[in-house]
């Protein structure tokens, strides 16, 4: 019996100003079992503060879906691989 690999196209899906992020099976977000999450379009002021903030490449990465999705940095850390390239997915597509 072989499984189906989801693509980003299958996983991350464009509105009209936000995303929708389908994660690879329901996860605690926010305090609440949650298996899609809402990204909003990234403005030059998140890009700004993204240029401006401490640390790493990577945790600025993880606060800036943080604050699109309007989760806790927390709830993205705790996230696998690839639910988070699925939100890596999701910036993509507004910044391509």
């Amino acid at each position: 019996m072989s499984s189906k690999t989801k693509t980003s196209a299958d996983t991350v899906i464009e509105r009209d100003g936000y995303a929708e992020i389908t994660l690879s099976r329901p996860r605690q977000v926010n305090g609440m079992d949650t298996a899609v999450l809402r990204m909003r379009e990234p403005t030059v002021e998140d890009m700004e503060r993204y240029q401006d903030d401490k640390g790493t490449d990577a945790q600025r990465e993880v606060r800036m879906i943080a604050n699109l999705c309007e989760i806790a940095p927390d709830d993205v850390r705790k996230m696998p691989l690839r639910d988070y390239a699925r939100l890596q997915a999701g910036v993509a597509l507004f910044t391509t």
